[in-house]
């Protein structure tokens, strides 16, 4: 098979382009031009998307990416679509209980980069802003181009961020002064920063291409490991990360007592055995 190809799990994407982009790699990118804003059916169909993708067993790992001049500039501010469903409410009641729906949804389709359980690699270019540190931040590696610029921008549109950075992104820099600067001030920093406080693993020179293509090369050498084992470590990290390092031990301890039954461990150790490359059942 020759790559890339057409997804085909999911033909019915709007704002979404969809790439097999190698063995195992699902290549999801945001496409909605000019700068890939979000609008409520934009990520109500990531959610549809990241659903299909966690069973299918053609896709072991996925790399998100923006098409065009950037990866994102975060939500449409233009989109009145919940504003004018909330004005036809008759009280302050019934239109709390329908905003906090609508942010529950919206939180959840985003964690669909955690629930997906295989590991998301994102590759961003151009600029970051708003709902891409959100995204970004759910995601589990972060790549980007030299000159991407990021941006928790919520309070510079006069809201708090509600979809996931004020929870993930400090314990991902580990620096909770900084963290708290960058949230209330939403001052831009560049891709140098972002490397240097932990949020990024890579900064690739070049463009778009270049920062897709090197997270393509390391989805596929995760695509290419034991898919039980690679499903489970990732939902050990979500776990451990909430909870107490006695309480993830525990956990690891009756999950694995399950996935230790795998057929992937002796395929495994026959072809280190074997100094062959080996070959695992999909997931």
């Amino acid at each position: 098979m020759s790559f890339p190809q057409p997804y085909r799990g999911f033909a019915e994407a709007k704002y979404h382009k969809l790439t097999l982009a190698a063995e195992g790699v699902l290549l999801l990118s945001f496409n909605r031009p000019p700068v890939n804003a979000w609008i409520d059916p934009k990520w109500r169909e990531l959610a549809a998307i990241l659903r299909t993708v966690r069973d299918d067993p053609e896709v072991a790992s996925i790399v998100v990416a923006g098409e065009g001049r950037c990866f994102t500039a975060g939500l449409d501010l233009n989109e009145q679509s919940l504003g004018s469903v909330i004005a036809e409410l008759p009280d302050g009641a019934r239109k709390a209980i329908a905003m906090r729906r609508h942010i529950a949804d919206f939180q959840e389709a985003i964690s669909w980069f955690e629930h997906v359980e295989k590991p998301v690699i994102a590759a961003a270019h151009g600029v970051a802003f708003g709902l891409a540190i959100d995204i970004m931040s759910a995601c589990d590696i972060r790549y980007a181009t030299k000159d991407t610029r990021f941006s928790i921008k919520e309070v510079d549109a006069g809201l708090a961020a509600d979809i996931g950075t004020l929870q993930r992104f400090p314990k991902i820099v580990g620096n909770d002064s900084l963290a708290r600067e960058l949230c209330y001030t939403a001052r831009e920093f560049d891709a140098k920063e972002a490397r240097e406080i932990g949020f990024l693993s890579k900064v690739v020179d070049g463009g778009r291409d270049q920062v897709v293509a090197e997270a393509v090369k390391t989805a596929a050498l995760i695509a290419s490991k034991a898919p039980v084992a690679v499903r489970g470590t990732k939902i050990y990290l979500l776990h451990s990360r909430d909870h107490s390092v006695e309480e993830g031990l525990k956990y690891v301890t009756a999950l694995n007592s399950a996935l230790l039954q795998s057929d992937d461990m002796p395929v495994a150790m026959l072809a280190v055995m074997q100094k062959q490359t080996p070959k695992f059942s999909k997931l």
